[in-house]
């Protein structure tokens, strides 16, 4: 297995020349692909479109598109366009988001997330497979019953796009292993990847898929020096704002992960600090190994055995996030992290029974 590397775009203060620098030069350094964010500010799709026209073979991925806030026909429409602009160097990232965000910014109901993400792909996979969209899911109906509407044909060519989930619950796990291409984590231990792996690929068996087809998209922040305590401690209160704020306290997905990885009387207490809006308390009880295992950080040696631990726990594809002050900064720092990624690819590969992948 090859571990591949991706990032994100590094949009910051519509810094769009930097955007097309910071993804050029991680084509040129052979980086797998550059993906977009959306949460309530710019959209996933639109950066794309522009970084297509300045790029020639990194891939560009959306991650995540949110589901509601787009009809699935809508979706379809801007993956073909993406896919043909970019040479079909698309990949559609989906996730069901949240109730805060798709209830509280786009004011649709965040109901039965699970069914609406299944009914979403398969509705894309017709539309780009040029199939007329006839469906009748539990959700979404096509055409629309007692209306005008005909069930039409795209007037797009067919082609298949790249979808990648992002996923955290065993149900939704099992259904990327079943219909995507791609799994995007999140809130993930590579040291307790048993806790995600097999249910993906408990799916993949179940529709006759191979799991090792299935792109595995992890990682976090690159970030070299010989303190590790203090590349560690400002990583805290990032921890802390998702365990306690992104979500409601009812609902909370990435909190749900930590719980499942071995941590839920650690959230509970995260939560009802950060509720109590003690914020630098909620950060102090993060302890430094949540930081240490989900990141990239320290020496050489230290940042090469991290990326071993990802691989060797079934991990395909490095999500990058390279640490520094400045566009140079950031750039030094990923050409050092492809150097230990491609040591590692040329080391045998493990063989160790019982091995996650």
């Amino acid at each position: 297995m090859t571990l591949e590397v991706s990032v994100g775009i590094g949009l910051g203060n519509e810094a769009w020349d930097d955007a097309v620098t910071w993804v050029g030069e991680a084509e040129r350094l052979g980086v797998h692909s550059a993906w977009t964010s959306e949460t309530w500010g710019f959209d996933a799709a639109t950066p794309l479109a522009y970084l297509a026209a300045k790029t020639s073979s990194i891939k560009l991925g959306a991650g995540i598109m949110q589901l509601g806030a787009r009809s699935p026909a809508t979706v379809a429409m801007t993956a073909l366009s993406l896919a043909s602009m970019s040479g079909d160097r698309f990949l559609l990232g989906l996730g069901a988001s949240g109730p805060q965000v798709i209830e509280g910014w786009h004011g649709v109901p965040f109901d039965r997330p699970y069914t609406r993400l299944r009914e979403t792909v398969e509705v894309i996979r017709l539309a780009t497979a040029g199939e007329r969209l006839a469906y009748d899911g539990d959700l979404i109906k096509l055409p629309l019953p007692g209306g005008e509407g005909r069930a039409l044909r795209p007037a797009a060519p067919p082609r298949h796009i790249p979808i990648y989930l992002a996923t955290l619950g065993p149900r939704s796990l099992r259904l990327t292993g079943e219909l995507a291409d791609g799994w995007i984590a999140s809130s993930f231990f590579p040291d307790h990847a048993d806790v995600f792996l097999p249910h993906i690929r408990e799916g993949a068996a179940r529709a006759g898929r191979s799991f090792e087809s299935i792109d595995r998209r992890a990682g976090g922040v690159v970030h070299f020096g010989d303190d590790l305590d203090a590349l560690v401690q400002p990583r805290k209160p990032g921890f802390a704002f998702e365990i306690g704020a992104m979500g409601s306290p009812e609902h909370n997905f990435y909190r749900d992960a930590y719980a499942r990885q071995g941590y839920p009387d650690l959230v509970e207490r995260v939560l009802a600090l950060w509720l109590e809006r003690k914020r630098d308390a909620a950060a102090a009880l993060i302890p430094d190994d949540f930081v240490i295992r989900s990141n990239f950080l320290g020496t050489d040696d230290q940042v090469r055995d991290r990326i071993r631990v990802y691989r060797d726990h079934g991990i395909t594809n490095l999500a990058a996030a390279p640490a520094g002050d400045t566009l140079p900064e950031r750039l030094d720092t990923l050409e050092r992290f492809m150097h230990l990624v491609a040591a590692v690819n040329a080391e045998p590969a493990p063989t160790a029974a019982g091995s996650p992948r």
